[in-house]
């Protein structure tokens, strides 16, 4: 019996010690990444899946490698809209309106160039968890300072990010939060502090949102700089009751009470599922997951390890099971085939007609992913811009151009970028057409007897236009 037992142990060493292989290693990169290149895969199919994981984690980034904009560190002064005269508000528009181009740029520059795909995906979690928008905020300086907050904690310590996140100022002026005094409560920050970033809804009552926006008065922003203030005189320092506990909280007192709840390490960790494993979570799964969150005190890594090393993660029901959002599609199809456009204006508006403009989700709850990206104009939009790159830009596109709205228009710009792609030279680099399927599609597509027979262009046109190139 002992010997059968060594031999077992011995076994599950075997197998786990086993390289990735090229299909899990693009899958780990598929969905943690961009458009994973072919010498990236190659790289991690080398490595078991502990390994693999590892690498990856220890390659995470704090800081962009992309140079921002030079107004970034402007003092940003609050100042109330209405009072500007009409001319202010003119300049004023127009400056928000350019400078979010040029952070959108840098943004889109920092995704496709940095050295660390999952650093980016975490930053657009985050950006995507701790809403807020240039349309409100109005100061492209404090959507800057808080994507470099979500890259300073993007797989860092989550209490850490709760309690930094809600002192920005793009989310205290969002939510309204400046506007919380003693006195004259303002409930915004603290119900979406409990629905959306931390309990998720059905965990607290009415009254516990009324005594948290006590909590939470006195949170302001210095009129000269923007800079987060705590005004002691605008605190209500009476006691207040949340989730049954009397106590004389503020605000990182109450983020505290939050974070002692483990629905708050259940919700994070359903969210992460959503992005990262299929729609549709395991119950059991993710009891086990949260518990490591909490056992590592809201650690990110060794959660997102727990959860890259799963069987659930590498499971066949699970592949193929999650749409690419617009910036997934673009900007994951330009870094893999090593596209550089000349401006990203039109990739901008292209995502804008996709429904994905970044520093802009539509409202507090973010952009709601999965199915919601497709529909039947979507969907032909995608096809129709991905059939424009990697078929030559024709003389046809000129008269479409006179034709077509302002979203298509923009996929028709993006089509002469179609120009630069030596499709024959990257198939070749691929390894032939196999590997390339491999390289594009989560699964196998059907059965095509021409394919092999077809030109690289027309092989990678077929591919790219396959319903599987939507997914991940």
């Amino acid at each position: 019996m002992r010997l059968v037992l060594i031999v077992l142990l011995a076994c599950c060493r075997f197998v786990a010690a086993e390289p990735l292989g090229e299909r899990d290693a693009r899958h780990l990169l598929a969905r943690t990444g961009f458009g994973p290149t072919s010498d990236e895969v190659a790289s991690y199919a080398r490595l078991d899946r502990a390994a693999a994981v590892d690498k990856l984690l220890a390659e995470t980034r704090r800081k962009a490698v992309t140079t921002p904009p030079v107004w970034v560190n402007e003092p940003a002064p609050v100042r109330r809209y209405q009072d500007l005269s009409e001319v202010e508000k003119k300049a004023a528009r127009e400056l928000q309106r350019d400078r979010g181009v040029q952070l959108r740029a840098w943004w889109y520059d920092e995704i496709r160039d940095t050295p660390s795909p999952l650093t980016e995906r975490m930053v657009l979690f985050w950006h995507n968890h701790f809403v807020s928008s240039l349309q409100k905020v109005r100061q492209p300086q404090w959507l800057y300072q808080q994507n470099v907050q979500f890259r300073e904690h993007a797989l860092g310590n989550f209490a850490e990010l709760l309690h930094d996140a809600i002192k920005a100022p793009a989310m205290l002026v969002y939510l309204d939060a400046i506007q919380n005094r003693k006195g004259q409560p303002n409930e915004n920050l603290a119900r979406e502090v409990m629905e959306l970033f931390t309990l998720g809804e059905g965990n607290y009552s009415e009254q516990d949102i009324r005594e948290a926006a006590r909590a939470l008065t006195g949170m302001s922003l210095d009129r000269d700089t923007g800079a987060y203030r705590f005004r002691l005189a605008q605190h209500d320092f009476g006691e207040k009751t949340i989730f049954g506990q009397r106590g004389n909280y503020d605000p990182d007192a109450f983020l505290e009470r939050l974070l002692a709840r483990p629905e708050t390490a259940e919700f994070i960790t359903r969210k992460l599922w959503l992005e990262f494993v299929s729609p549709e979570p395991d119950a059991r799964e993710l009891k086990r997951l949260a518990r490591v969150f909490r056992q590592h005190r809201y650690e990110i890594k060794p959660l997102m390890r727990a959860l890259l090393v799963s069987d659930a993660f590498y499971a066949e029901a699970n592949r193929g099971v999650l749409v690419k959002s617009p910036v997934e599609l673009t900007l994951g199809t330009f870094r893999q085939f090593g596209i550089t456009p000349p401006d990203w204006r039109t990739t901008m508006a292209v995502n804008r007609g996709l429904g994905q403009d970044l520093f802009n989700p539509p409202n507090v709850k973010g952009w709601p992913g999965y199915t919601d990206w497709i529909n039947s104009q979507t969907l032909l939009t995608r096809k129709q811009l991905l059939a424009r790159i990697f078929r030559a830009a024709e003389s046809a596109d000129v008269a479409a151009m006179a034709g077509a709205d302002r979203s298509d228009r923009a996929s028709l710009r993006l089509s002469r970028r179609a120009q630069d792609l030596h499709l024959d030279d990257w198939v070749a680099q691929a390894g032939g057409l196999g590997r390339a399927s491999l390289l594009l599609l989560p699964l196998e597509p059907e059965a095509d007897s021409t394919m092999m027979t077809a030109s690289p262009a027309e092989a990678i046109s077929r591919l790219v236009l396959d319903p599987l190139f939507q997914l991940k």
